[in-house]
């Protein structure tokens, strides 16, 4: 649709890139209004998954979290939650949302997972 279009040209013209940022923001806005009060699972870019119920959140995306764990997977080992309590995942730092379902969420992790090394363009 029209988005997909703004998103397409957004790379030729710098106005078009704000915007189709916007949209995206917009977006992310309105499903972060959803799950407000919810049990939601995020994974950092630094490959960390944090459960917690959602409190709030601002217009860039940082996330506050409450009662929030640290779920640490282990190839050979069970699943370890670590405590955070009330904590806060920066905005900038937020690689994916989703709400948390714990029937679908296995005990460990379902295959060893590669490092993630990040490089400079």
């Amino acid at each position: 649709g029209e988005e997909t279009n703004i998103a397409r040209l957004s790379s030729s013209h710098p106005y078009l890139s704000l915007l189709a940022d916007h949209l995206q923001q917009r977006e992310m806005a309105a499903a972060l209004k959803e799950w407000r009060d919810k049990k939601l699972c995020v994974l950092t870019s630094d490959g960390r998954v944090i459960v917690g119920v959602l409190l709030g959140h601002d217009q860039v995306q940082n996330l506050i979290l409450n009662d929030a764990v640290e779920c640490v997977y282990s190839p050979d080992a069970e699943m370890e939650e670590e405590p955070l309590g009330l904590f806060v995942v920066r905005g900038d730092n937020v690689c994916l949302v989703g709400e948390y379902d714990e029937a679908k969420l296995n005990q460990r992790a379902p295959f060893p997972l590669p490092s993630i090394q990040q490089q400079q363009f």
